[in-house]
């Protein structure tokens, strides 16, 4: 079983998330960039769906961070945030995510999304 590491500092939209995955995924969850790095580090999931608006360490810092290090490199980060602004995206890309959802999440969205990159 694939494992996802959530990363997202509202409680109620890391229950929707884990109720939306957990029959298909394993789940480890994070409440701020700082336990992201040290979760990524720990767990070794196979993707993170990584909020860019974080408490302590936001996500871009730690998305950074995930991927300066070799051995984490791999890891697949999707980039999650409410800002669906020109730019916003692409900001996010730069720091190193593998790909972009704005929130809320279109739920078919996220399981495309899921299947291209874990998918068998």
């Amino acid at each position: 079983m694939k494992k996802i590491l959530i990363v997202e500092d509202v409680e109620l939209n890391t229950e929707l998330l884990i109720q939306l995955l957990e029959d298909e995924y394993e789940l480890a969850t994070a409440e701020d960039g700082e336990e992201a790095v040290a979760q990524a580090d720990s767990e070794r999931p196979d993707l993170i769906l990584m909020d860019m608006s974080l408490p302590v360490m936001d996500g871009y810092d730690a998305t950074r961070q995930i991927k300066a290090n070799p051995e984490l490199a791999s890891i697949l980060i999707i980039g999650l945030s409410a800002h669906a602004m020109s730019g916003d995206a692409q900001k996010a890309l730069d720091a190193g995510c593998d790909d972009y959802l704005t929130k809320p999440l279109n739920d078919d969205l996220l399981f495309e999304k899921l299947e291209q990159y874990l998918g068998d």
